[in-house]
């Protein structure tokens, strides 16, 4: 696709779970700003008419994302639309995580999107994620491993669809943990802001080529300190994710979209 494709999509449209929902950035109105607002704030000051809607939930399941949110979008799709999808990733954390299942669906997903989309014209965007996250712990060495599996996928489908990809593992994203939350597993405002950067530079849009910049050398932390952080983790996010997994709970439960229709962009211009 040119250049001059990639940077006049009129309509933006966001499929997936937390990391698509914006968790943990800034709250603007109650609402996690995230990636792709920021994505959209750029889309808006270079297309005129630029719409945007947002229908991602955290903790959502690749057929939860299919089921509840595709059919959505497809209501929503014209020629000069850009759609992106990120799913999975809850799936292939979970304890009972089955690649022979996961991965098809994954990948039947994307397929299936791909050709309604291709009906129409317009254009899927996916991700991979990083696989050497938190690689010091037993949980971390396993969930990379899965992660590189999926990644795998996720490169061959958008090869095969020709699908837009933002590729988490090629170095311009430094891999740092301070660009985490607290909870170690959403991207705090510094994670999204860098992230929507590299999505504006693959769209050929305007980007702070700085974000490829790794931060200065941390600290060394204390470990009474660290052992302390460590303790409030497990009580405050570990624990009460093992519960959730255990009651067959999710933290998306009951939760709508922010921006379940196109809106005009930004949300000020609809005011």
């Amino acid at each position: 696709m040119s250049e001059n494709k990639l940077n006049s999509f009129r309509n933006f449209i966001v499929l997936g779970d937390s990391f698509s929902e914006g968790m943990t950035d800034e709250l603007i109105d109650g609402k996690f700003r995230g990636w792709a607002d920021r994505v959209a704030d750029i889309m808006a000051s270079q297309i005129d008419g630029f719409r945007y809607a947002n229908l991602a939930v955290r903790g959502k399941l690749i057929h939860q994302v299919v089921t509840d949110q595709v059919p959505a979008a497809l209501q929503l799709i014209t020629s000069d639309t850009l759609v992106s999808f990120h799913a999975g990733a809850n799936d292939v954390i979970r304890p009972k995580y089955n690649p022979e299942i996961t991965l098809p669906e994954y990948a039947k997903a994307v397929r299936d999107l791909s050709a309604e989309l291709k009906k129409y014209g317009a254009q899927l965007m996916l991700f991979t994620v990083q696989e050497s996250a938190a690689a010091n712990t037993k949980a971390g060495v396993i969930w990379n491993q899965r992660f590189k599996d999926f990644n795998n996928q996720v490169r061959k489908l958008a090869a095969e669809t020709g699908a837009i990809i933002n590729e988490a593992n090629d170095g311009r994203y430094p891999n740092d943990i301070r660009f985490l939350a607290f909870d170690r597993l959403h991207l705090n405002p510094e994670g999204h802001y860098r992230v929507a950067q590299g999505v504006l530079e693959n769209l050929g849009l305007p980007f702070d080529p700085g974000y490829k910049i790794p931060l200065p050398p941390a600290p060394k932390e204390n470990p009474i300190k660290k052992k302390i952080t460590n303790a409030l983790w497990i009580a405050t996010f570990v624990i009460p994710w093992i519960i959730r997994r255990l009651r067959g709970k999710s933290s998306g439960d009951g939760r709508e979209a922010k921006y379940p229709r196109l809106i005009s962009w930004p949300i000020s211009d609809n005011r």
